[in-house]
């Protein structure tokens, strides 16, 4: 049965489960996270569209983070639902790539999103009174343009070599996505000028935004600290807190995912850190820019 699918340019994925019970259980479960994810990412994007109030830099780059978050979701969670509950959990090998392709690509873009988000959290807190004039529009999009360009040149080094592989014997991901250590495993050919560029090129631009973000925060909290007033500095800090989280969600579950050692590598760590960052993250990331949020929660009440 797998020669057959695999003389047909096959692969299969294993899931979260082989029990039926379960499957129907995770289907409903991840189903439901699916549509919460669209309908809050969707409300935030129309919220900073009609209100004037959030008309500003910050607000762009939610915005773009939200349409980011939709994607990514769309990416793994449908292709999910589907081999949870179907028969032959299969997917085309051309498919495969390209879902490879597209979590490559909104990971890094998103990485460099939140950086920019960092920057402009340095210069409203930092240089408050030039803010405007460095955070334009102009230089706004800027920002949010070099962050899909590199991500999709990542994406595109990364994947496009694996059109020069031979795929042999069982094709079974043990996966409920198709990653790109996933089919790497899997290839009969020589895969070791893949692994050393996907471990150079997603190490360099995850040290790169983190880097940036990094060093955005030190001057941020140096600022913090001078000023006097309690008052002030809480709420200074408040502004940055919820960038914070989705910054650690995201770095902490994506590094240890993609750039710890195979020797370290175990299926059951795999699928929790991937539940984490490709489902969970996109989920949370309205949820904790908004809960805090006046103006986003009043534009929400309109």
């Amino acid at each position: 049965m797998v020669e057959n699918q695999t003389d047909e340019c096959f692969f299969w994925l294993l899931g979260l489960s082989n029990d039926i019970q379960i499957q129907i259980l995770l289907f409903v479960l991840f189903l439901l996270i699916y549509l919460l994810t669209v309908v809050a990412n969707v409300m935030i994007m129309l919220a900073v569209k009609s209100n004037p109030n959030l008309q500003n830099p910050m607000y762009f780059f939610l915005s773009h983070l939200s349409f980011l978050d939709v994607c990514y979701s769309s990416v793994t969670l449908p292709k999910m639902l589907e081999t949870t509950i179907a028969k032959e959990k299969t997917i085309s090998v051309r498919g495969c790539f390209a879902q490879a392709f597209f979590i490559l690509f909104s990971v890094t873009t998103e990485g460099f999103i939140l950086s920019s988000m960092a920057y402009d959290r340095y210069c409203a807190i930092c240089k408050p009174l030039h803010y405007m004039n460095i955070m334009n529009i102009a230089f706004s999009c800027k920002l949010v343009v070099t962050s899909w360009t590199i991500g999709f040149l990542n994406a595109l080094a990364n994947t496009l070599p694996l059109l020069q592989l031979e795929f042999c014997g069982a094709n079974i991901i043990k996966h409920f996505s198709c990653e790109l250590p996933s089919i790497l495993s899997l290839s009969c050919s020589d895969t070791f000028m893949n692994k050393m560029l996907f471990f150079l090129a997603g190490g360099t631009v995850g040290a790169v935004s983190l880097f940036l973000t990094v060093v955005s925060y030190i001057h941020i909290i140096s600022t913090i600290l001078r000023i006097t007033s309690t008052k002030g500095r809480q709420k200074a800090f408040s502004t940055c807190s919820s960038h914070l989280s989705v910054v650690t969600l995201l770095y902490g579950t994506g590094f240890f995912r993609y750039l710890r050692p195979s020797s370290a590598s175990s299926v059951v760590w795999d699928e929790i850190l991937s539940i984490q960052y490709s489902i969970l993250t996109p989920l949370l990331n309205p949820i904790i820019y908004s809960l805090p949020n006046k103006e986003m929660k009043a534009s929400f009440k309109k």
